[in-house]
């Protein structure tokens, strides 16, 4: 193919963007619509729970949009990461959307639904098989590890989605998937170059956010061709410049040279950025380079507990002259308290944390590093994390009063130290979840650990 044109509608489904840029940008005429729905940047809540961060209604707002658009043009609409993990929770929540707007709207079209749910039983035997590598960062997984996860997922190159679409699917619903995938699977299938597919695709991923000033989610479109790739915002007002797409590469990267997705590696060190007319750049010299293993990256969640928080701020200047000391006599008397009221309780059951914002580090003498206000007050998060909910509300409303009243040294009798935000009512977040995994795994097939599934809309 001559040329492959993508729509990305914006960053992140949910987001919103100008239906004047989506419209611009079907005049011209997209071979694909593309938008990537979720990503770990705002924690393991999502992956754990099957909850989406963005309300049904913005997605769905979002959804509406896209895929009457794509249906009007006749070509492929593609979600990745659907519901904010891509987890099954997620992705049918996603589907019920897409089902609830398709009668709304009278629309008909093939969809189908890729999982990204990965099975223990495989999980354990790859990593008895050697098939699994640690990326780092984080405790290495073991069968332990893996028994604990309420959910684990692998994130999809391009060869499921393709496969989808081979098979006739008009709209592809994707579970957990690589952000680039989902933009590089059409123009892969059209035979376009994979250098300036792949690179384009990171450009494109976070919609218009590869201009030199975005005041709020907007639409990008690339035209893909075999020496390179144009990209140019559809709204007049925003514009890109060799220097805002260069530096996207930048965005949640260690190298920004260098590029891993499960196939390969994409090589931006030889790429060249050059301004063109009405805001775009055309970028050349993109490479790909294909790994000698193929892998997935396996994401998975575990429940920590139940939580419960207080906010407050701390004024007084004495406190704020040595913060640190502070909060770990409050510590202290916290957990003496607890243990006097708690005589069965395992220090296991429960765990208090103090996060302070608004602090600089001085250097006092004999050396040792101090705490210290920027300005005249801080804020303290008093977060309490337990084996049930009742017990966090109850072990909270002890940290938070023994932070309240606090004996301050140079203060004689009593005072009060935290200016409570919401009053007494501590803020009840329910379960908590962190990630336990950061590996890949070892695929005999690229297609074997993700189940697709097709039906007539």
């Amino acid at each position: 193919m001559d040329e492959t044109r993508v729509l990305a509608p914006n960053g992140m489904l949910g987001t919103s963007f100008p239906e004047a840029s989506l419209q611009k940008a079907l005049g011209w005429d997209p071979h694909v619509i593309a938008v990537d729905a979720g990503s770990t940047d705002s924690g393991p809540a999502d992956l754990g729970a099957g909850t989406s961060r963005y309300s049904r209604n913005s997605v769905k707002r979002d959804l509406k949009l896209i895929l009457q658009a794509a249906r009007s043009k006749q070509i492929p609409l593609i979600i990745g990461s659907a519901g904010g993990a891509g987890g099954r929770k997620n992705v049918d929540w996603t589907r019920d959307i897409i089902l609830e707007i398709a009668r709304e709207l009278g629309l008909k079209f093939r969809l189908a639904i890729i999982y990204s749910d990965q099975d223990k039983d495989y999980i354990r035997k790859k990593l008895a098989d050697g098939k699994i590598r640690e990326l780092g960062g984080i405790e290495p997984l073991s069968e332990e590890t893996i028994e604990r996860s309420v959910n684990i997922v692998g994130m999809m190159g391009v060869e499921p989605i393709i496969e989808a679409l081979e098979k006739g699917a008009d709209v592809v619903l994707a579970g957990r998937a690589s952000d680039t995938a989902v933009f590089s699977a059409v123009p892969l299938m059209r035979g376009m170059t994979p250098g300036p597919v792949w690179h384009a695709a990171k450009v494109l991923e976070c919609g218009a956010a590869c201009v030199e000033y975005r005041p709020a989610p907007d639409s990008m479109f690339a035209w893909l061709r075999e020496d390179g790739f144009v990209v140019r915002p559809p709204n007049p007002e925003l514009k890109c410049t060799p220097i805002s797409v260069a530096a996207h590469a930048l965005y949640e990267n260690g190298n920004p040279f260098r590029i891993a997705e499960p196939k390969g590696t994409i090589d931006l060190s030889d790429a060249q950025y050059e301004q063109l007319a009405d805001g775009a750049v055309g970028v050349k010299g993109s490479r790909f380079e294909e790994a000698d293993r193929y892998t997935i990256k396996l994401e998975g969640a575990e429940m920590v507990g139940f939580q419960t928080v207080a906010i407050g701020g701390i004024a007084d200047p004495t406190i704020l002259t040595d913060v640190d000391d502070f909060l770990a006599k409050a510590r202290k008397r916290t957990e003496e308290r607890i243990e006097r009221s708690y005589k069965d309780l395992s220090p296991a059951d429960w765990h208090i944390n103090y996060r302070v914002f608004g602090l600089g580090r001085t250097v006092l003498k004999g050396g040792t590093l101090s705490s210290r206000a920027l300005g005249g007050d801080v804020g303290v998060v008093t977060e309490v994390t337990a084996v049930s909910q009742d017990l966090a509300n109850s072990l909270c409303s002890i940290a938070r009063h023994q932070l309240l009243h606090q004996p301050v040294a140079r203060w004689k009798g009593f005072q009060s130290n935290y200016a409570l935000s919401y009053g007494s009512t501590d803020l009840v977040r329910g379960p908590v979840y962190r990630f336990n995994m950061n590996c890949v795994v070892e695929p005999d097939h690229p297609l074997e650990i993700f189940d697709i599934h097709h039906e007539n809309v």
